[in-house]
């Protein structure tokens, strides 16, 4: 693949569509499906976790999916894409021509099977196409990617919000640019699908991946990596409203997160690239560790040095999303014919986290007598501290430990990326 132009923008274009149709959905839906339909919030929350469940299980057979056809890569992901851009007009421009909760259903089913099977697709494609681009390409390419996705992620909060003031149905209008920004990102990434159908290397499936010790490791990392994120997405508006008793600033705080990480990765890359992606991961996974320590001192009012948190928190995983997913990209392309497959694992392990989330951190929660938007007790709101706060710390020590005693090096180095 030596000459061929990296085209590192178009992955930028193509990862912040799919940012845009992912963790967002789950704050816009439920909102507008309350408000236009009266649909209740407890029959939309069970709704989303069953999908939280199907996404969860299919995604290695997605990955299956997508390995088998690798060599039609452009069709598949075209096809996919019209069905993810369609589910979007129909959960918001269309008004349901069934139950609406039949229709919500529906239209997040269809969304979320081709958003999965897409994200698997394009970082395959990337681990792929970073092989022929010498030695930091994974970093190289990771920084793009990541980067696109985290201002996608903050374009899509902010856009309903936006078009309020020049339109009547905002919703209608953030589907309605989603599937102008399809069609782009389609076009941009045109040439690229290509690239797995090229490679040719020894083994590929789920087996390639799991006997590797390494690829194992990084599995289990980004498992107790990402899971401090999931605690901290999930408790965060109440931290907020709760905690620091600052209503009305969840979204400019989680705003300030969000572009924090985007504004970051582009840096922790060149870091990367001139000290090796496993010592700047550890580094930034010790300032995360450091901030959500200091969230223990917050009380009432401290929006200052909570925003300060923000800041580091995302910088934090700018290094998380940028150098992790190198590391694993570059492992999995070196000992597999198709990273399809093992990215089909990535997609488990780290949605995984957010089930896991779910499961235990709400019921504990609620175990502690904590009420949202009420006056609570001082050992509930010292509960939602310590969840919030002491068990990111821990899981992310653990992550750290891990990665420092996991030797990068091996069948297929990762060289300098290590």
């Amino acid at each position: 693949m030596t000459g061929r132009p990296e085209r590192l923008p178009a992955y930028a274009v193509f990862a912040g569509l799919l940012a845009m149709a992912g963790l967002p959905i789950y704050i816009h839906a439920p909102k507008f499906y309350v408000d236009e339909y009266g649909v209740t919030l407890t029959a939309l929350g069970s709704v989303l976790f069953v999908l939280r469940l199907l996404d969860f299980v299919q995604d290695p057979a997605l990955g299956w999916l997508a390995a088998r056809s690798r060599r039609m890569r452009g069709a598949a992901v075209a096809g996919a894409a019209g069905v993810m851009a369609l589910a979007m007009l129909g959960l918001f421009a269309v008004p349901p021509p069934i139950a609406p909760l039949i229709w919500f259903a529906l239209t997040l089913t269809a969304l979320f099977s081709a958003f999965s099977f897409l994200t698997i697709c394009f970082y395959a494609t990337g681990a792929q196409k970073a092989e022929g681009m010498g030695q930091g390409g994974h970093v190289r390419l990771a920084a793009w990617r990541e980067t696109g996705g985290l201002i996608g992620v903050c374009l899509a909060a902010a856009a309903p919000t936006v078009l309020i003031a020049v339109t009547d149905a905002p919703f209608a209008g953030f589907a309605l640019g989603f599937v102008a920004l399809t069609a782009v990102a389609l076009w941009l990434m045109a040439a690229e699908w290509r690239v797995g159908a090229e490679i040719s290397l020894p083994g590929g499936g789920f087996g390639v991946v799991l006997r590797d010790v390494v690829a194992r490791r990084l599995l289990l990392i980004a498992l107790l990596n990402a899971t401090p994120v999931a605690i901290t997405s999930t408790l965060f508006l109440f931290y907020v409203e709760s905690r620091l008793q600052a209503p009305g600033w969840e979204g400019p705080l989680l705003l300030l997160f969000f572009l924090s990480a985007a504004g970051s990765a582009p840096l922790w890359a060149r870091l990367a690239d001139r000290y090796g992606a496993k010592p700047m991961l550890l580094t930034g996974m010790a300032l995360a560790v450091v901030s959500f320590a200091a969230v223990l001192t917050f009380g009432a009012g401290d929006i200052a040095p909570f925003a300060l948190i923000c800041v580091l928190t995302g910088a934090g995983l700018g290094a998380d999303l940028t150098l992790l997913s190198a590391l694993f990209s570059r492992r999995v392309a070196a000992i597999s014919s198709d990273a399809s497959q093992g990215f089909g694992l990535w997609a488990f392990v780290t949605k995984a986290t957010l089930a896991m989330a779910a499961l235990t951190i709400l019921p504990a929660l609620d175990w502690a007598g904590f009420a949202p938007g009420s006056n609570n007790s001082q050992s509930a709101l010292q509960a939602l501290t310590y969840l919030y706060a002491v068990v990111p710390c821990v899981l992310k020590l653990l992550a750290m430990g891990l990665l420092a005693r996991t030797p990068l090096n091996g069948p297929g180095p990762v060289a300098k990326e290590s």
